[in-house]
């Protein structure tokens, strides 16, 4: 007999909504808690940005989403659909093939308005602290803030949605003399971009290889005087990028000085008014307390995790959604979700804790001897089907339609002939499922 548990959801985002209802499906009683006004995560856009442009004061007011206004989809809308709930992506009655986050938002909006997830929500309330009820460790204690209230709920498990796009990691930049705090010119992390003005007229050093880098390097390149983007490779040489003018392609950067001077691993160097990390992100989860047993190290590591999802030593009464990256991100968390909701119900049953610490441990072997640095733990990118079949096996679903498959390595395939730049563009997907 399937068994009824009370869920905890922290985060109302795209992993806290299919959480929600895959465990509402399986009879599970769900409250969601939601620190903003809004469901959505990363995808409501806020043109409030965070007072300090680094993100490093830890009294400052902190800012969720990273969503700068241009952005839209690196991935096809047919790759950002659940299995029973596709994206359409209309704008104005014109399908998009990469819509933006408005449509995405909306897209969410519906999702949680068709499954009566909205109601589970519980907004404007922030979760301050998750750990264990005293002599009752299979249970939670989840303790919430709205406005200047506090209030606590035993919970029978914590599912954790929180996302990991809020907290930046910065580059660590060699510096000459007296360190990067005596450069005189403006630092700022793309998790405070929004738009290009104010970058107007300024010489702008971008870092960083990742897609939010070359989108917001074009972007600003439409308002500045000069951008150069610079990535890790050292063997790269000084290049026009983009068919922009202004726009110039660098290795990493060998050090600053205090004259305002960046200089490049190619040898060339140039005196700029800013550097915009576009570095990426820590997880973070300073609510979550387990003594030690669950870590997050700063540096895109949590663990140990069997499969990016259980802690061992605390399942299934404590599970993530939304660890791994560089993936088929929905379908991802929709299959995690459906695999915390049946070995919550007792449909399905999780190795024991000897055989999942066994099989982490076998994992971060195997990625320190291919040379994968730890903050690469939870990259999925070349292995997603993999994983996400081997997901789907374990609630008896089949594995991803070969469609989908497809499709994703045709955006592989595209993106490497022509560039990250222009491959959205010339993406066709008319001869695909629409």
């Amino acid at each position: 007999m399937a068994q009824s548990r009370k869920v905890a959801v922290i985060g109302a985002g795209v992993s806290g909504l299919v959480t929600a209802r895959e465990l509402q499906r399986e009879g599970h009683r769900v409250i969601v808690f939601e620190k903003s006004n809004k469901l959505g995560g990363l995808w409501v856009y806020n043109p409030q940005i965070e007072t300090d442009p680094l993100s490093v004061d830890p009294n400052r007011e902190i800012i969720h989403s990273s969503l700068y206004k241009s952005l839209r989809t690196n991935l096809p809308r047919q790759l950002m659909s659940f299995s029973d709930y596709p994206f359409k992506g209309e704008i104005n009655g014109k399908i998009l093939n990469f819509p933006g986050h408005e449509q995405v938002l909306k897209f969410l909006n519906e999702f949680a308005e068709d499954f009566g997830i909205t109601e589970l929500i519980q907004f404007n309330t922030e979760v301050v602290r998750v750990a264990q009820v005293d002599f009752e460790e299979n249970r939670w204690v989840v303790e919430s803030k709205m406005d200047e209230s506090i209030s606590e709920e035993v919970f029978d498990s914590v599912v954790i949605c929180n996302g990991h796009y809020t907290i930046p990691r910065l580059a660590n930049i060699p510096v000459n003399s007296k360190g990067i705090n005596n450069w005189p010119g403006k630092q700022i992390h793309s998790h405070n971009y929004r738009v290009p003005e104010p970058f107007k007229d300024q010489i702008v050093v971008v870092i960083g290889g990742g897609p939010s880098g070359l989108d917001i390097s074009r972007d600003i390149a439409t308002v500045a005087k000069q951008v150069h983007f610079s990535t890790k490779p050292s063997k790269i040489g000084v290049s026009n990028l983009d068919g922009y003018a202004n726009l110039w392609n660098h290795s990493q950067i060998d050090h600053v000085d205090e004259s305002g001077e960046v200089t490049f691993l190619d040898g060339s160097s140039i005196h700029a008014d800013i550097i915009l990390h576009c570095t990426g992100y820590k997880y973070d989860f300073p609510f979550l307390e387990t003594d030690g047993i669950v870590s997050a190290d700063g540096d895109r590591f949590v663990g140990p995790l069997y499969k990016h999802v259980f802690p061992p030593k605390l399942s299934p009464w404590l599970s993530f959604v939304g660890i791994p990256y560089q993936t088929i991100v929905f379908l991802m968390l929709e299959v995690q979700a459906k695999w915390i909701a049946k070995v919550l119900s007792g449909k399905v049953l999780l190795p024991s804790e000897e055989e999942m610490l066994a099989d982490v441990e076998d994992h971060n072997r195997q990625l320190e001897q291919a040379g994968i640095p730890k903050r690469h733990t939870h990259r999925l990118n070349f292995h997603e089907m993999e994983y996400m079949d081997w997901v789907a096996a374990q609630v008896g679903l089949p594995s991803v339609d070969a469609g989908i498959k497809e499709m994703l390595w045709s955006i592989y395939k595209c993106a490497g002939e022509v560039g990250y730049d222009r491959y959205r563009d010339l993406w066709d997907l008319e001869n695909l499922t629409q």
